[in-house]
């Protein structure tokens, strides 16, 4: 048994499930694509290859492993896109939380099953079935639990909508210490450059007290002003639409002083390491194509 604790994101990794590539199938079909930057290379012709998706997520394990940190991978699923291990399940707390996903994609939670079978049943919330939510929209981070949402009309007209409103409530209830703070998002099925698909496409904290965070991704501004007054003006780098579609936010912290970024992300990367942040680059992007980067392959288990 291992000890279920995520009680922010960025206190020192210990285990994680990192997703996979490895078998994840024949370029989808337009009708079939999750979210508009999958389209986008769909019909482009430019959809990533197995071969180069599995090797950017090796050099991925290969960093996480580096810094010491346990790595779990799923079991492989024939022809299943097993990368974006954020959005099947994630842990606050004590607590791991399965993701009411989409349901062509209720298979990968399966291939963790035997990451499962070192925690304790009483561990594991399955949500009712109103609930629908993916961990790419929850963030703990100190007395808060972040949760990015759309609650505006035509939600099941959006395949970009991946967290309603019956999530806050069932995470204000699950989670009565903490103070959950919902985001309504911007949402579109077909343009990636209006489009946040999750809460971290769009903001994310690092370091201690720093966050990156794009202004229009908000449908409320004052979603967005109350994120740059709790961090500060000067402790925000505030992204642009273009690297807001290129995932700027989409990093991931292996501790305070630690993050994983994509090796083009230049102007964010000189930034973080500014702050004082180790910044450990990598090649991402095709990875990226499918509208999820290095926050959304992996499933922390235990920090601290």
């Amino acid at each position: 048994m291992f000890n279920l604790k995520i009680t922010d994101e960025t206190a020192p990794l210990k285990s994680v499930v990192l997703g996979t590539a490895k078998s994840s199938g024949p370029v989808p079909a337009p009708e079939a694509a999750y979210d508009p930057k999958s389209l986008e290379h769909i019909l482009a012709g430019t959809y990533p290859n197995e071969t180069d998706m599995v090797r950017e997520m090796q050099g991925f394990a290969g960093i996480l492993e580096k810094h010491k940190v346990q790595v779990f991978r799923p079991e492989i699923l024939k022809d299943c896109n097993q990368i974006f291990s954020r959005d099947i399940a994630f842990v606050v707390d004590d607590m791991l939380v399965e993701a009411n996903i989409l349901p062509e994609r209720e298979r990968e939670f399966e291939a963790i099953l035997h990451v499962l079978d070192h925690v304790e049943e009483n561990q594991v919330i399955v949500p009712p079935e109103v609930v629908h939510v993916e961990g790419g929209d929850v963030m703990p981070w100190k007395e808060y639990l972040f949760v990015g949402t759309y609650t505006g009309p035509g939600y099941r007209d959006f395949i970009t909508a991946r967290t309603n409103q019956e999530a806050v409530d069932f995470l204000i209830d699950t989670f009565p210490k903490r103070i959950v703070k919902p985001f309504e998002l911007r949402k579109s099925n077909t343009d990636a450059r209006k489009n946040a698909l999750h809460l971290d496409c769009c903001f994310q904290p690092v370091g201690r007290d720093l966050a990156i965070l794009h202004r229009e991704s908000f449908l409320d501004p004052r979603d967005y002003h109350w994120l740059l007054d709790y961090f500060g003006p000067d402790k925000v780098f505030e992204i642009t639409e273009e690297e807001m579609y290129r995932m700027f936010s989409n990093v991931f912290s292996i501790s305070p002083e630690v993050v994983v970024s994509e090796s083009s992300f230049t102007r964010l990367n000189h930034w973080l390491r500014s702050q004082g942040l180790t910044v450990e680059e990598i090649p991402y992007l095709e990875v990226g194509k499918q509208g999820g980067l290095l926050r959304c392959s992996t499933l922390p288990l235990e920090r601290g």
